[in-house]
């Protein structure tokens, strides 16, 4: 008599299904083959899950509509199009580079009609020149205010002491200096002991290369005689490249800066700032004595600006923070070379700062008031705290 028992754990209908499916004489096939793998059940359980099928379709369709997927898609012949599209836009970054080196060769040309013009600033800063009063002559905002203040001061006569003379100095006291310290990009490379030295500084240069010469500029910092280095005049070059790079032709976007040179400082003894003198103590393994040495090490200064990192060459990287170090110098070499050096006299005054932060709050400003909104629809039903 047939056991009708699930002892075994197939069901009767099935076991005689399996038989009958072996065919006469064949023993029926394994109960393993006929449970499945545990990967299937476990594939057959997600599956069902309709969160999981919800997140599944939800990347599905995320991938499917990047531009590069729909590319994919496109028959042979419009990406064969395509491709030579590609090839007009390399022909189209190779003019936008030769129209880069004519607005470099323009910068030459007004360079030498600017120059005068900076001359004569150099003069009235260094008090060679004093200038005329039609030279001197300027409407501001405040005149009214300020003609009204200096009626008043004429009127009033203190019998108990005499008015002190106004002082005179030559020049324009500390010019670039001031400059240096106003501005936050350059002021955090300035160290207390820099600013002896800066406060000789007599005037910045923009030098241009020369033509059928390649893409550079040199900026000229121009000393009186001190006593801290002989050289009159530091420079830094900075060579650029306006050219789409063979590799990535499509990431050109103009001249940049790939590269630059210092020079040396002729540094009088005991003057140079940008190295330091510590004392370290030795102890000889064998003997035990303990000796004091003295080595100079690398100092913060502001005049390591003239001895800057070299870019990698021979396919060599830098490292992370040598990258940033060098991306740094370049932005700082082109700051001096497009505000700092044209409008020195607004940035002395601090107007050419209060128009850069007045722009860079107007952007900040708008970007808070639409995230402002976004969680304002949010949170339409936050509890709101009042203010006490």
């Amino acid at each position: 008599m047939a056991d009708n028992s699930f002892s075994d754990g197939v069901p009767p209908d099935s076991g005689e299904a399996a038989k009958n499916a072996g065919g006469p004489g064949q023993s029926a096939a394994p109960e393993t083959q006929l449970e499945g793998s545990p990967a299937e059940k476990l594939t057959d359980q997600v599956m069902q899950n309709p969160q999981v099928l919800a997140a599944l379709q939800e990347r599905l369709d995320s991938v499917s509509h990047t531009p590069s997927s729909y590319i994919e898609t496109l028959p042979r012949a419009v990406k064969r199009r395509i491709n030579a599209l590609k090839q007009l836009q390399v022909r189209c970054a190779h003019i936008e580079a030769k129209f880069y080196e004519e607005v470099h060769d323009l910068e030459r040309k007004y360079a030498a009609l600017y120059q005068p013009l900076f001359d004569k600033r150099r003069e009235f800063i260094t008090g060679d020149v004093e200038p005329t009063d039609a030279e001197s002559e300027w409407h501001s905002e405040n005149e009214e205010d300020d003609k009204l203040a200096g009626d008043m001061k004429n009127k009033v006569v203190i019998a108990e002491k005499p008015a002190a003379e106004e002082p005179n100095p030559r020049g324009i006291p500390e010019f670039w200096f001031t400059i240096f310290r106003n501005v936050d990009m350059l002021s955090e490379l300035v160290q207390e002991y820099d600013e002896p030295i800066l406060k000789h500084l007599q005037d910045i240069k923009v030098k241009f290369s020369d033509p059928g010469q390649p893409m550079s500029f040199v900026l000229e910092f121009h000393f009186e005689p001190n006593d801290y280095f002989t050289n009159p005049v530091l420079t830094k070059t900075y060579k650029m490249k306006s050219e789409p790079d063979k590799a990535d032709p499509f990431s050109f976007e103009g001249p940049e800066i790939v590269d630059c040179d210092g020079c040396t400082i002729d540094w009088k003894k005991g003057r140079n700032v940008t190295v330091k003198t510590i004392k370290k103590k030795q102890k000889h393994k064998g003997r035990g004595t303990v000796r004091t040495i003295t080595k100079q090490v690398p100092n913060e200064s502001f005049f390591n600006f003239f001895n800057p990192l070299k870019a990698s060459g021979d396919g060599e990287s830098l490292d992370e923070d040598s990258e940033f170090t060098l991306a740094s110098d370049f932005e700082i070499g082109h700051f001096f070379r497009e505000r700092i050096v044209p409008r020195a006299v607004l940035y002395f005054t601090g107007e050419a700062i209060e128009d850069d932060d007045n722009f860079e709050e107007g952007e900040e400003g708008e970007e808070e008031e639409l995230e402002g909104d976004e969680e304002g629809e949010d949170e339409d039903d936050a509890e709101v705290t009042p203010k006490v």
